[in-house]
């Protein structure tokens, strides 16, 4: 599996090698991956389940690219602070130990 960074790293050769940079402002791209979020909530109106998960699994990913590519654009360190915003969920909400 790759990490997060390797992740990052694709996402931008790929869009390096269709020079789509220059369509990728972090506005526009924040525009991107809200409408990539609406289309998983497609899945899910009126039912509790999403019927086509493969679909739904497409949708999940474009949101995924989207918000690499909103990191990457915005040069924030997604890993560091994915950590920095995991501890702070830690102190936040302590877990309860149920044995």
């Amino acid at each position: 599996m790759k990490t997060i960074s390797e992740y990052a790293k694709e996402i931008q050769q790929f869009n390096n090698e269709r020079n789509w940079g220059q369509y990728h402002n972090p506005k526009d791209v924040a525009i991107a991956l809200m409408i990539e979020a609406g289309e998983i909530l497609e899945h899910f109106r009126f039912k509790h389940e999403a019927k086509n998960k493969e679909e739904l699994a497409e949708e999940i990913a474009d949101v995924f690219i989207y918000l690499l590519l909103l990191a990457d654009k915005s040069e924030i360190n997604i890993d560091e602070w994915f950590n920095k915003k995991m501890e702070k969920n830690r102190k936040k909400y302590p877990g309860h130990n149920l044995l």
